[in-house]
This record gives structure tokens, sequence and C-alpha cells, in this order.
């Protein structure tokens, strides 16, 4: 089976920017993480047997200095220290156990540092995704000139629209190939055409020195669940806040806010905050909802909302984001983060609905016990974690 990932950076911005912010912040800090297939997917037999031959391979890919000549010119805002840590990081596969039950179901978990495991997040998930078409056949009938075409259309009504958008599609794109081909075509669109909107990356750093694009990202739920793991949910936001804070000094300013839903965050997002970030991300919920909550959050702290980011990356396509485009301009800066409607459309197949959530975190290697932690964002039905712990930390958030 040919190798799937072949560069380091093939790999969203947030996983680098992270991983920098967790060595500075929590150095000594263990997890655990689990896979989760939200369609209770069957995978072919030997599926998991050749998952665990790709991520062996995974250690054989290192960092060049092109990629890091490229991340050093586009992305200022990660200390220098960062890239001595990256040329010496090796995947690990003893930190990645894999395997399938009678019936077909894929288990997958790692477990070991933070910082030497949140590097294989995304690249676990874009391998699972792309092998399941390679294993099943179907990828042999993507058509990728079509898929050109269509990608470049969704771009002409975006930009149209006058949509700010990006591509956050690595995680279950439908190949490499496939995600390459919908950022070509969006980034030959904005070269050709002049419009109100505008193509501005895309989250995947390789794809980016590629083209010559912006990274586009900036932090995860996995920050805020591991801290609530360690500390408790009712300050997590906070404890967040600060640590992003004391790495960037200001930059990547776009929150992640729905971890444990708006109203704990919203208690924890005081005017001093609220005016150092740029902005939030709407990543669950209806989104015109949160867009309100969020106006009238600024609004409260004496704020004008038009004056802040809101990005929308929360199942979106190409019609949604024209739709809250709609009702979002002038009354903020909007933009859209669109993933899997981008980097795996092609008609007749159908996105692999998978997750990889960190599940159990303990703050130092020393300590005998991990704690569970859990994810309770604005939708109900991506509740994360072991009920047990799920029941516990909506108690304390006072959601029952």
């Amino acid at each position: 089976m040919r190798q799937i990932i072949t560069h380091f950076t093939d790999d969203d911005l947030y996983k680098f920017t992270m991983c920098c912010a967790v060595i500075e912040n929590f150095p000594r800090t263990m997890v655990k993480y689990r896979f989760i297939d939200r369609g209770s997917t069957v995978y072919p037999p030997g599926f998991a047997r050749l998952v665990e031959e790709q991520v062996e391979m995974l250690e054989d890919v290192t960092i060049t200095e092109e990629e890091i000549s490229f991340m050093r010119r586009r992305c200022r805002y990660i200390p220098g220290w960062f890239y001595s840590f990256l040329k010496g990081f090796r995947y690990d596969r003893r930190l990645v156990t894999v395997s399938q039950d009678a019936e077909g179901h894929l288990s997958i978990g790692f477990e070991g540092n933070w910082s030497d495991t949140i590097l294989l997040e995304v690249k676990v998930l874009a391998i699972v995704s792309e092998l399941y078409y390679m294993v099943t056949g179907e990828s042999a009938g993507f058509d990728y000139d079509d898929y050109y075409r269509r990608s470049y259309d969704k771009a002409v009504r975006m930009i149209e629209a006058g949509c700010v958008f990006s591509d956050f599609g690595t995680r279950r794109r439908a190949s490499a190939r496939s995600q390459e081909t919908a950022i070509k075509a969006m980034h030959d669109c904005q070269l050709e055409m002049k419009g109100p909107g505008c193509f501005i990356g895309t989250s995947n750093v390789y794809y980016a020195m590629k083209y010559d694009l912006t990274p586009i990202g900036t932090m995860a739920h996995e920050l805020v669940c591991a801290i609530a793991g360690m500390y408790g949910p009712l300050m997590a936001n906070h404890i967040a806040m600060n640590a992003w804070r004391k790495t960037y000094r200001g930059a990547l300013g776009t929150f992640l806010y729905d971890t444990y839903g708006w109203r704990i965050f919203s208690l924890n997002f005081s005017e001093d905050f609220a005016n150092m970030f740029k902005g939030l991300r709407v990543d669950s919920g209806d989104n015109l909802e949160q867009l309100e909550l969020i106006i009238d959050k600024y609004r409260s702290l004496h704020i004008d909302p038009a004056s802040k980011q809101v990005v929308f990356s929360n199942a979106l396509d190409v019609n949604r984001a024209i739709e809250l485009q709609r009702h979002a301009a002038g009354r903020c800066l909007p933009s859209f983060g669109i993933g899997t409607h981008f980097t795996n459309d092609f008609p007749g197949v159908k996105p692999r609905n998978i997750v990889i959530k960190l599940t159990d975190v303990k703050i130092t290697e020393s300590w005998p016990f991990y704690s569970p932690t859990c994810k309770l964002s604005e939708d109900k039905g991506k509740y994360t974690g072991d009920p047990a712990t799920v029941r516990r930390f909506m108690e304390i958030l006072h959601l029952q």
C-alpha cells in the first residue's frame, strides 16, 4: 500500500500552534485520545493493520528546511525555539494502538506525553479517510477534472457573495489529491476574478506552502478539554485564554469558545479577553443563534461587534455560508472555514464522519492516575466522553 502522508506539514496549522502552546504551558502533561466513528462504519477486513502500516511510515516523515523557512515567513507569531523542537520530532508508532472488532468497527487510541501525541490526530484521520476509499475501490472512480471545475464554481459563488473563506478540510478529505485540487481551483479563481469576497488560504500548512497561501488556524477544543480534566470545567476557558496569551501575545486571536457551551464561556469572557482576542469561532449550535449571542456579549462589554471577527466553521457548505454572509455582514467581520464540503464532495461518495478526541489527562507523568474529560458543545449530539464524565461535567456546569 502506498504511503499516504509524505510531508511533515501535511497537517493543519492548529496542531502546530497548539503543540507550541502545550510545550510552553503544559510540558509534562500526559493524555489519551480515542477515535470516534459517528457513522459506525464497518471497515474491510485487515483495515486496522493497514492503518498501523501507515502510522509506521510516519516515522520516516521529518520536517524539511523548506517547510521551516515557509513557516518562519508566514507564521511569524510562532517562537523560533519551536522549530528546533520540530527538527528533532519523530513520530512513534508505539504511541498508537489500532484494532478492529469482530464486526469490523475500528478502534484507535493514542497515549503519551501531550507534545508527542498532539501531532498525530489530523494525520491519522486523513489516513483513515483516504485509506477507506482506496481499500473499497471507490477512489478509482474519482474524477479530478470534474472536481476542479466544481471547486472553481464554489469559489466563484463565494467570492461573488462577498464571503471571506478558507479550506479546513484536511481531516476528512477523500484524498490528498482532492484537497490539493480544491485548493488549486479556489486559488486560481481568486487570481482570475474580482469580487467582494476572497479565498484567503488553507488550514493545511503543506498546501499553503505549495501555493504560497496563508496557513489558517488557531486552536482546538482539546486545549480546553485537557485543562478541564486537570483543573475543572468552570474556569477552563479562562485558563486556556491566559495560556494562549502567554504564548502568542495577542497574535492568533480567534478563540474557539464552545467546548462547554456558550454560557460558561461567556462568564469567562471578560472585557480584557474580549479586547485582546480578535474574534470567536462558531463550531456548533445554530449559527444564527450563536451570532446573536456573540453580538450581544460584545455590546454588553461596550465593544462594537462590527469590529470583531466571527469565524463560522460548523458543518458548512457554500449555500449555508452565503446565507450566513447575508445575516452577518455589517454586524461583525464574518469569515468561513469549510472542510468536508471542499475536500470530500465527489458525487455518490459518503464522507466518513470521524473524529479523534482527547479523553483523559494527567498533569505530570509522575501522577499514578488519569482524570477523564469530555466535550459538551452546543450540539448535544456531539457530546463526547464517557457517560459518567459527561453527567458530572453537566452537573458542575449546571447544564441539567
